[in-house]
């Protein structure tokens, strides 16, 4: 039975009150104490074999659903808007992957949300789907026309960076995904060890083990011996990041406001944000407003393509040989400049 229709017949049934019947009344009222008992069974077993509708209808506050729609999602996850008395709620849902995935992005979400520095959804609740799979319940956001103001984002983008800073070092606090590859998050003091090796190393090791790609892990292992010399000058500091900031992820609120979604978040050197910068559409107003609050370190320019190759390598594993002439083109390029 519909949560719905049982919560409407649990609501209709009452016991008599006719003065005539009224010898009746302890037994009529032990059998709407069992169907109200058995009523609620009903609801529950109905919640319990939908966690998504169980959540909305009890600690999300709602009482009625008025309806599902599917929203997308992209390549990896489904997406639908479930409007309810009590406002819309936004769901992802994945048939193949557990909570894992979505417990990281909670996470990343809740970390940016708290910063109050750049509007993100605020996740609710993750857990496991009866028939395998996961699922994520969060803030609906109603999107604007456009993807907003580029030196608005630029700014607040920069106070998120600003606004949060690790004292554990670079990683975060649980593993996470980057699409569907794996992003190791391990606690580590020294940023260009934890960019070598968790970072390009990891891809790195599995392209080769993907393709059978040793002539990209050979060079790409040169060139992680050899990068230290692109951080001279440099301060670095654990910053928060998004982790994959592209146009897809990034829109504006009703306001106009610039809203960022969909986090592979880890604390890191503030300029590996702009690693997606290649299909983000970052522009110099985005730029100049940016460093106006975060400003640019000496070797900017050098090390902004070492940032782009993790992504491109990432490509590369999840979407095949179109991307690597990319990241190998930058494998060498750097190889050349630091004559290694």
């Amino acid at each position: 039975m519909d949560a719905n229709v049982a919560l409407a017949l649990l609501s209709s049934c009452s016991p008599s009150t006719s003065a005539a019947a009224s010898s009746l009344l302890p037994r009529r009222r032990c059998l709407a104490s069992r169907r109200r008992a058995s009523s609620r069974a009903t609801i529950m077993a109905a919640l319990g074999d939908d966690p998504i509708r169980e959540w909305i209808l009890t600690e999300g506050k709602a009482t009625q659903i008025k309806g599902i729609r599917s929203i997308g999602g992209g390549c990896i996850n489904s997406a639908q808007r479930y409007d309810t008395d009590a406002g819309p709620f936004f769901v992802k849902t994945n048939s193949r992957i557990g909570p894992e995935m979505f417990e990281g992005e909670a996470l990343g979400l809740k970390a940016m949300y708290d910063t109050k520095s750049i509007r993100v959804p605020l996740p609710y609740k993750v857990g496991s789907l009866p028939t395998g799979g996961s699922f994520i319940i969060m803030e609906f956001i109603e999107f604007g026309p456009s993807r907003g103001d580029q030196s608005v984002l630029g700014r607040k983008l920069a106070e998120m960076h600003k606004a949060a800073k690790s004292d554990k070092g670079y990683g975060f606090h649980v593993g996470n995904t980057i699409g569907s590859t794996p992003q190791i998050n391990t606690w580590t003091d020294d940023w260009i060890e934890f960019y070598s090796k968790h970072r390009l190393g990891y891809q790195l090791e599995l392209a080769s083990r993907r393709y059978g790609d040793s002539a990209i892990l050979e060079k790409g292992q040169r060139l992680i011996k050899n990068i230290h010399p692109l951080f001279n000058g440099a301060v670095i500091e654990p910053c928060l990041l998004h982790g994959d900031l592209w146009s897809g992820n990034i829109s504006s609120d009703s306001n106009g406001d610039p809203v960022i979604l969909d986090p592979a978040c880890y604390y890191g050197h503030n300029e590996a944000e702009f690693g997606m910068s290649w299909c983000a559409g970052f522009g110099g107003d985005f730029y100049n407003a940016y460093f106006q609050v975060m400003p640019k370190q000496p070797g900017f320019e050098k090390r902004r393509d070492l940032y782009l190759l993790y992504h491109y390598l990432n490509h590369y594993n999840l979407f095949g040989s179109g991307y690597r002439s990319s990241a190998m083109s930058i494998i060498e390029d750097y190889l050349y400049v630091l004559a290694a």
